[in-house]
């Protein structure tokens, strides 16, 4: 018998006593190992059978000699695979523990070399990557030699596979995973270039991520988190799945606090002027804006390092406090299919004191209020006032019931566009700050677009608030919205128009937003006691016209705002000193709703009927229902009301003709 055919036989016999009498079948492959010891087979059946047997030890001293002396058989780097696979696992079943200890066993030195050859093996950039990764991550001093070179390969395969978002696999593993790892490592030294060029990596990654609208295929939501999505600090509770990454990969717990810390230590290897105290987006921001007072005073190298650090810095405190704005006020952009839709809010003129502020006596019959003379307050509303509300320190009113966090989130507002107006308070951080954005494509991102309109509005630039609206509506009919979340955003962009046409004083076009805008409506029923409640609540303070209002985007809302609207724009016409009956009608019909709400403007229209001596208004009987206004009506054709003549029919001067 020849040696191979002796080899072949022995271990044959060890295979058929191993479930009989597995230390015979030992005792066989023992005997043929020592008889032929450079025979693979053998080594490789001793290997199996200890590996099944789950005999870490042993398995890992055989695996070892393996690779030492059969480095080139396959069936060796298919076993290291299956190991290495084990390790870059998420599961805990007993298998793979089992085989993670078998790697264990190994020497640290044999570890170091296994998994760089295991590298070699990988044909596939990502497998190739977490491989790699695993070396650096059991191996820090390795960091020095692959660290960079992998975060360029990964960087690199990005761009080969022309991925459409920076959330992908590559980027993932490179900003969470490799970057860590290579500027933490005392013994890397990196040029200030490519520091900035990380920095803008992993703060478009962490950005995107935070803000990334879900899917039904990328989003898996747990019932358990469905609170925590109130939160827009939460982010992480809403998994999302990396292509080419498992669900637990995909994960990122505190991706601002990770891109805080990135911001950090980027900044000590560059030299800015870090405060150690600083660990607060708030802080961050108080500390650039002293930076920016004495950033011209440095010499040209000093003033691009230090504009380097406000740019970034400013530019992070300002996507986060925008983005933490717009998922309070636009939750359903960051909800998943399966959750629960919350209300949108829309940012408005205030028209709260479009109704007079004068007191009034409810004891007393309306047409004897009317006849205590010229002795009453004169009735003020925003029109009086000059309500451009252009400049700074505007008032944001809110129902703090109905937005518990309404406080935090006009912090929010308030800290990005601080941030904003730092950015763009020198022409060097502006170009820096805009050439990052067009980098990022952020015209593209329509909670940017949200908060950009929010804010122009805040500023009182309404001309240009409009471009932005309607840039706004095209851009969502591309996106095409669910059709629930875009009848919200269509309602929304269209009463934010209404809005600014009517701070330009553009009342037709005002009035045909509301009119486009009250198609979508529902009528709600009104409770006269809530209506008596504000009412007290408007006297209480009274505010120029230049406020503005967050209100919820429900038809229980925004139909009141709408006929406020409304309402501002006649009454212009009807209280100047041209006579237009038409208008006064109109005002009088709109003051009906939230009754008693317009009690003092309604006597200030009788006032003026009362002067002019004569009034005609054929709809009044079609529209004019309240109680109140009929009586006093009626009393005005009385002798003691002044027998003035009223034409409220069609075609009454005819028919007294």
């Amino acid at each position: 018998m020849s040696a191979q055919g002796d080899c072949d036989f022995l271990v044959k016999r060890a295979r058929e006593l191993v479930n009989e009498d597995p230390w015979a079948a030992k005792a066989w492959l023992i005997t043929a190992r020592t008889l032929y010891p450079s025979d693979f087979n053998i080594q490789y059946e001793m290997y199996i059978t200890e590996r099944n047997a789950e005999r870490t030890a042993s398995a890992g001293r055989l695996l070892y000699d393996m690779f030492v002396h059969f480095p080139e058989q396959p069936v060796v780097w298919q076993e290291i695979s299956i190991i290495t696979a084990a390790l870059r696992n998420d599961c805990q079943d007993k298998q793979t523990q089992f085989l993670r200890g078998l790697f264990e066993t190994l020497p640290g030195r044999v570890q170091c070399e296994m998994l760089l050859k295991a590298t070699e093996q990988c044909f596939n950039t990502l497998e190739k990557a977490e491989m790699l990764l695993l070396l650096l991550r059991r191996f820090p001093e390795s960091v020095v030699q692959h660290g960079v070179s992998l975060g360029e390969t990964l960087l690199e395969a990005e761009n080969i596979e022309d991925q459409e978002t920076p959330v992908n696999c590559f980027r993932k593993l490179f900003v969470c995973d490799v970057l860590p790892l290579v500027i933490h490592n005392p013994d890397m030294r990196l040029p200030t270039s490519l520091l900035h060029k990380y920095l803008h990596k992993a703060a478009e990654f962490y950005i995107a991520y935070v803000t990334k609208a879900p899917s039904a295929e990328s989003q898996h939501q747990g019932s358990q988190d469905a609170a925590n999505l109130k939160s827009p600090t939460k982010r992480s509770s809403q998994k999302y799945i990396i292509e080419g990454l498992t669900e637990k990969s995909s994960q990122i717990v505190d991706p601002w606090e990770r891109l805080l810390e990135i911001l950090s230590v980027v900044g000590v290897r560059c030299e800015w002027q870090i405060d150690k105290g600083s660990r607060t987006f708030v802080d961050i921001l108080h500390r650039m804006k002293e930076l920016c007072r004495y950033i011209s005073n440095f010499d040209n190298e000093a003033h691009l390092k230090y504009k380097n650090q406000v740019v970034y810095s400013t530019m992070l405190v300002f996507f986060k406090n925008a983005f933490q704005y717009v998922s309070m006020i636009q939750a359903p952009l960051f909800q998943g299919p399966s959750t629960p839709i919350q209300s949108t809010w829309i940012l408005l003129e205030d028209l709260s004191n479009v109704y007079s502020d004068v007191d009034v006596d409810r004891n007393k019959h309306i047409h004897k209020k009317r006849k205590l003379g010229d002795g009453r307050e004169k009735t003020m509303s925003s029109d009086d006032e000059d309500g451009s509300g252009k400049g700074r320190g505007r008032h944001i009113m809110i129902n703090k019931a109905e937005l518990p966090n309404s406080v935090e989130m006009l912090e929010s507002f308030k800290i990005a566009r601080e941030s904003w107006e730092l950015l763009h308070s020198q022409e060097t951080l502006e170009n820096e700050f805009t050439r990052i954005c067009l980098s990022w494509k952020t015209d593209s991102w329509l909670w940017m677009r949200i908060f950009l309109t929010d804010m122009i509005i805040y500023q009182g630039q309404y001309r240009k608030a409009i471009g932005s609206l309607q840039q706004l509506a095209s851009f969502q009919a591309l996106q095409q919205q669910v059709p629930a979340q875009g009848s919200l955003e269509q309602h929304r962009a269209l009463i934010q128009l209404a809005s600014c046409h009517f701070a330009l004083g553009e009342y037709r076009l005002t009035c045909e937003k509301v009119l486009e805008v009250i198609c979508y409506m529902v009528p709600q029923a009104q409770d006269p006691g809530r209506a008596l409640e504000e009412v007290a609540k408007v006297k209480k303070k009274y505010r120029k016209g230049t406020d503005l209002r967050l209100l919820p985007c429900t038809s229980k809302s925004i139909m009141p705002y709408c006929l406020q609207l409304v309402l501002a724009c006649f009454k212009l016409r009807a209280f100047t000193d041209n006579r237009d009956d038409l208008a006064l009608g109109h005002v009088i019909v709109l003051l009906q709703h939230d009754w008693p709400r317009g009690e003092s403007l309604f006597l200030k229209a009788v006032d003026k009927i009362c002067q002019e001596g004569n009034f005609q208004y054929e709809n009044f009987f079609n529209y004019v229902t309240n109680i109140d206004m009929l009586e006093e009506f009626a009393y005005l054709r009385t002798t003691e009301g002044g027998k003035i003549h009223l034409e409220l029919l069609p075609n009454q001067g005819l028919l007294i003709k």
